[in-house]
């Protein structure tokens, strides 16, 4: 069996090889949504392989963390979406007592080398945009798969993963992750199609639909509530039911035609580029499985749910609906999405109010407490080209980091920072940045091109963005 990347067959053998030994393996992720994903994919196969393992989140893996689970009682500890960032820390671990370390992670690897490491960079396949954690995890499950156990219904969760990782875009996903996608479809846990490519289709009302689809922005729709009813009023379509307005995943056909066209055309009235207009209608990607009209019907909405799960210590319950809780675990998953909604609209606020530092080139806001950590990366990527902020440069956001539960450590700051994928074609890379700027001030940090994160001591503030802003201009000269 090769799977859906071949290129990574190899490897994938061997870390499953491993995992079939083991005595009991210690599950590890992060807490993203391509972390839960990662994880329930994993953790799926590994019970369907009959390998007793226990599964933990955490929000950073730093030594402490490797420490702690090289201490337990599991002989391997399997790493998913982190890991390779780490690898030279994890690497100091190895042959300490059982600890076996088996790492299936898609960001730029430390320098060091384990027996173990399945990462779609180690065989020339971008992480970043063509193989997600979910999709390490996925490529592993297929490598695991024996006794007739079929595991690409899974191929569903590393969509949710990929997607909700930034990968893909108006034209779909690519690279390895389209051999996923691909193998979603056969197994009949997927769908693809070309649709309206604007978050929400499934859950919002349309005149909600439009005002908060932001990626395309059209003067008198986008932002504005009264502008949206007042374009749809005018069309010549069924939008209402019952004298509420429909969601787009009620529509007819010939309805979603008449609004799609009047929508291009009135985004070309108001001088929107072409190739801004193009970005409206894109690849998009349902699951089966689920209900129509639910948020789990749709892969965006699915990885929002999920971040709004994880990212508030509730990573049990995400995890829970990935593995096919739709009772208890996803009413509490609603009831944090709301929770996570209002953050993130409060934060985005935040940052257009106050506005951003602007250096030779980068952008940065401090947001204190005010923003909690796990998120303040999801608003830098929000703010990034909004009103009054620049899309033209990297957005570098930080946020106070809550202190241990055993209050111990000195105070420190996380860092998030979000670019575009047309500053990446240029020479940006994210990852680089960050851990080089973060490792000069005594942080540490990493990620991909595009997104990317550190944390460093608080008061080196300064230094960092000075180092971050030097080391952006020499990649884009």
């Amino acid at each position: 069996m090769t799977g859906p990347v071949p290129e990574l067959a190899e490897r994938a053998a061997t870390c499953a090889d491993r995992l079939r030994t083991a005595d009991s393996v210690l599950l590890a992720s992060h807490i993203d949504a391509d972390g839960l994903t990662s994880a329930a994919v994993a953790a799926t196969a590994l019970e369907r392989a009959g390998v007793p393992f226990e599964t933990v989140f955490e929000k950073q893996l730093d030594e402490a963390a490797v420490r702690r689970m090289a201490a337990t009682d599991h002989d391997t500890v399997l790493f998913t979406d982190f890991g390779s960032g780490q690898l030279d820390v994890i690497a100091g671990f190895e042959g300490r007592g059982a600890f076996v370390p088996v790492i299936a992670d898609h960001h730029q690897p430390a320098d060091a080398t384990t027996t173990y490491h399945l990462n779609p960079l180690l065989v020339g396949i971008d992480g970043a945009s063509e193989l997600s954690g979910a999709g390490a995890a996925y490529v592993l499950a297929r490598a695991l798969e024996a006794d007739g156990v079929d595991n690409r219904d899974l191929a569903a969760l590393a969509v949710v993963g990929a997607v909700g990782d930034m990968q893909g875009g108006v034209d779909g996903l690519t690279g390895a992750n389209g051999g996923i996608v691909a193998e979603g479809v056969a197994a009949g846990v997927l769908g693809e199609g070309t649709d309206l490519a604007m978050y929400g289709r499934q859950t919002r009302p349309l005149p909600k639909l439009l005002q908060y689809a932001s990626d395309v922005r059209i003067p008198g729709i986008t932002g504005d509530e009264a502008g949206a009813v007042e374009f749809l009023a005018g069309l010549d379509a069924d939008l209402r039911g019952d004298g509420e307005w429909k969601r787009w995943v009620d529509l007819t056909d010939d309805d979603r035609r008449t609004v799609a066209s009047a929508l291009l055309k009135r985004a070309v009235a108001s001088g929107v580029p072409a190739d801004r207009v193009d970005d409206l209608i894109g690849t998009t990607y349902t699951l089966t499985a689920e209900s129509e009209g639910t948020e789990l019907r749709d892969v965006s909405e699915f990885s929002t749910l999920l971040n709004a799960t994880a990212r508030y210590e509730r990573a049990d319950v995400g995890l829970a609906v990935c593995l096919g809780d739709r009772g208890a675990a996803l009413e509490r998953a609603r009831t944090l999405l709301r929770n996570h909604r209002r953050n993130l609209s409060n934060g985005l606020e935040l940052v257009k109010s106050e506005g951003v530092t602007v250096e030779g080139n980068v952008q940065w806001f401090d947001a204190g407490g005010r923003i909690r950590e796990t998120i303040v990366g999801i608003v830098a990527g929000m703010a990034l080209g909004a009103d009054g902020i620049r899309r033209d440069l990297p957005i570098v956001a930080f946020a106070s980091v809550e202190p241990s539960a055993e209050g111990e450590g000195p105070e420190e700051r996380k860092v998030s920072a979000r670019g575009s994928h047309a500053l990446v074609r240029e020479g940006l890379d994210l990852s680089a940045v960050m851990r080089e700027a973060a490792r000069s001030v005594g942080g540490d940090g990493g990620g991909h091109d595009v997104a990317a994160g550190a944390t460093i001591p608080a008061d080196e503030r300064a230094a960092f963005v000075e180092a971050v802003d030097r080391l952006v201009g020499e990649q884009l000269g």
